[in-house]
């Protein structure tokens, strides 16, 4: 066990055996601003964050917030490329709620969930596509999220040309415009504008779930067998690296209440996966997460 993991294991086993206001007491004081959580948050982004409160994101911070009795207080600023750097680290906020767990230019929490890409198409299609190798793929309409604002291709993407599928993609964009949503792709799946989208699990969970039209969603494999690009990330919280004592308090709160964060996730419709240990050097970079961070996307 390294240095590092050790300090925390003493760290949270402290924690987790004091009394809930003693732990709280002990907890917040590490935040910047004293009785104050400052989150960076999106003012309209669903499912992740409105100005109504109404984001999974939101709900996290509110569960820590309670944790620690102190204030909540949003940082609205939209996601977009550059996302930590200005926000957090221009220190508009203190904490951002979601952070790729490989983020090289903030200080990261342990993940505390892992989602994926998946395949969305309509139940009464019939299709139930679960492979980008389903030779069907070259033929019919496919949907798939760009993940910035330089039209930067996902990882599904990407491993679909070495499938040769390239000329049968419509794009839609992850960020909200006036004329744009991230519910769009969902959406053209809904109303057959497309056979099939490939979209982050998340936004597809949530938009799914609230679909007039029955959707059919199915998870892509953990790592194409082809490209060996991968297709699911790791998230943790995003904190400026200098404030170690606010990463590790929070991976403590993270700990705690695991269980109710998982239920949160799911009952938004997040996809949910194990997390699992990663080689040395292995980032997680490929997920809409990623994007805003302006890091590579999913460049190996």
């Amino acid at each position: 066990m390294s240095a590092t993991m050790r300090t925390f294991a003493v760290l949270l086993g402290a924690v987790l055996f004091l009394p809930a206001g003693a732990a709280a007491q002990e907890l917040r004081s590490t935040l910047p601003t004293p009785g104050v959580l400052r989150v960076c948050a999106d003012p309209d982004n669903m499912p992740l964050s409105n100005q109504n409160g109404e984001g999974f994101e939101q709900k996290i911070a509110e569960l820590i917030a309670k944790e620690w009795n102190v204030k909540l207080e949003y940082a609205w600023w939209p996601v977009r490329r550059g996302f930590f750097s200005r926000a957090l680290n221009g220190r508009y906020c203190d904490v951002a709620i979601q952070a790729p767990s490989g983020l090289d230019m903030a200080g990261v929490t342990k993940p505390y969930f892992r989602s994926g890409y998946v395949f969305v198409t309509r139940k009464d299609s019939g299709l139930n596509i679960e492979s980008l190798a389903d030779p069907r793929l070259k033929k019919l309409r496919i949907g798939v999220n760009l993940l910035n604002s330089d039209a930067e291709n996902a990882p599904p993407v990407m491993a679909l040309s070495r499938y040769g599928v390239v000329g049968n993609l419509t794009g839609f964009s992850t960020f909200y415009t006036t004329e744009d949503r991230p519910e769009d792709i969902v959406n053209a799946v809904a109303n057959k504008d497309v056979d099939v989208a490939i979209v982050w699990g998340p936004l597809a969970g949530y938009f799914a779930k609230s679909s007039s039209v029955p959707l059919d969603v199915r998870p892509l494999a953990e790592r194409d067998s082809l490209s060996n690009f991968p297709f699911r990330f790791d998230i943790a919280m995003g904190v400026r690296r200098r404030d170690r004592a606010l990463r590790d308090s929070l991976d403590v709160v993270l700990e705690r209440r695991r269980p109710e964060i998982q239920a949160l996730l799911k009952k938004y419709g997040v996809p949910l996966f194990p997390l699992q240990e990663k080689p040395a050097g292995d980032d997680d970079d490929g997920s809409p997460v990623a994007r805003d961070s302006g890091q590579a996307v999913g460049r190996r």
